[in-house]
């Protein structure tokens, strides 16, 4: 077993990691009955802010914007299903197919994977188990998800009764409920006024996403990452190289004192390391009363978080050694995740100072490299040997 210490943090300070800036290369949708569709951008969302604050409403019509609204009606994906890396590959296939060559990274994950990695050294509670295995010299790395013993309920849910504390279902409706209120199906220009105004009645579903798949680099080590990505702002530039006007959408309860400051600090984290790896911009977080009522809004910049951090909070964390200690373990991982056919668990217990990795057999490499995306890659490499060698075969 091989095993990185996290601690001390001392030594991730110094360092200035070279970051290469993430670049869109593709995308993919999943429809509202959550069919993947590679290369489709039919569940882009646009960005037009929820009515809230707006002049001349009252107070009172301020006060009913309810997050809550609509939560017996919620279309919740299975999120028990292990989808493993198949949306993400079967994306980059296509690309690569489409394009006619690969696309070569020393490491391909989703986002949320290098999250948990990039904030271990400051959220100690945090826990998680990766599966990952190489083929033609890249790590693909996966969640490790448990198999569950009963499947999630897809039923309608019940709203939690008046005065009651909100569970976490609820909670996580209100993300969605905030989503739905602040993005649009289609541009601005397309949409109706009545469209506009009557978000509030839409049925919430998270079946219907847009991924966006990007190369970028930390370090010595290059990526490609998948994630999904809430909405953009006006519309994405024709110039593909071109930084796309993304927006992170979030809700967090309306801080009152030092302590839920401190505890807002904290969540700054994982939304500041979720957008800076896949090259989002701009986050509008939508603070909330405890009982779901939407307050205000408010916008950061993402690469101007950790400096208000670090001059204006708490001290809670730092995006530096965030990014030199991503750099560290990725060099980790790639000097122990090595040879193909083999199957590496990469784990960090709640708590634990150390990120161990080591082999395992209960979980097959065709769960995590899909065969049909391992047969493209071997069909793309003989046309790269075919093309060399010349019509002779020499």
């Amino acid at each position: 077993m091989a095993t990185f210490a996290i601690h001390p943090l001392d030594r991730f300070v110094v360092a200035k990691t070279a970051i290469k800036r993430p670049r869109e290369i593709a995308y993919f949708s999943y429809d509202d009955e959550h069919t993947l569709h590679p290369l489709s951008d039919q569940s882009l969302s646009y960005y037009y802010p929820p009515f809230i604050n707006v002049p001349g409403e009252g107070e009172q019509h301020r006060a009913n914007v309810s997050l809550s609204n609509g939560f017996e009606k919620f279309r919740k994906h299975d999120d028990s299903i292990n989808e493993h890396l198949d949306a993400l590959l079967d994306t980059i296939a296509a690309y690569e197919e489409r394009d006619g060559h690969v696309v070569k990274a020393d490491l391909i994950t989703w986002r949320g994977m290098m999250t948990k990695i990039m904030i271990a050294p400051f959220d100690m509670f945090s826990e998680f188990e990766m599966n990952a295995t190489c083929f033609q010299g890249t790590i693909f790395l996966e969640e490790h998800k448990a198999v569950k013993s009963t499947p999630a309920s897809n039923g309608p849910s019940r709203p939690v009764a008046h005065g009651a504390r909100p569970t976490q279902e609820m909670m996580q409706y209100w993300g969605y409920k905030f989503e739905a209120l602040s993005t649009l199906r289609k541009p601005w220009a397309e949409v109706s006024r009545a469209e506009i105004e009557s978000r509030d009645k839409l049925i919430v579903s998270n079946e219907a996403q847009y991924c966006s798949i990007v190369t970028t680099g930390i370090g010595d080590t290059s990526l490609i990452l998948g994630g999904e990505v809430d909405a953009v702002m006006g519309a994405k530039p024709d110039n593909a190289d071109d930084p796309i006007p993304w927006i992170e959408l979030k809700t967090s309860q309306q801080p009152v004192d030092q302590r839920d400051d401190i505890k807002y600090e904290r969540k700054l984290l994982k939304f500041w390391a979720q957008s800076f790896l896949l090259g989002v911009p701009k986050i509008i977080v939508g603070f909330r009363s405890p009982d779901g009522h939407l307050l205000r809004l408010q916008e950061h910049e993402t690469q101007k978080i950790p400096v208000m951090v670090k001059r204006q909070g708490q001290g809670t964390w730092d995006g530096n050694i965030c990014i030199n200690f991503a750099a560290e373990v990725l060099r980790f991982l790639k000097t122990n995740v090595q040879g193909d056919g083999i199957v590496w668990r990469i784990s960090r217990k709640p708590k634990s100072c150390t990120i161990n990795v080591f082999p395992i057999e209960d979980v097959s490499v065709d769960s995590i490299v899909k065969p049909s995306f391992r047969a493209c890659r071997e069909r793309m490499l003989a046309k790269q040997v075919a093309t060399k060698l010349g019509p002779s075969g020499e």
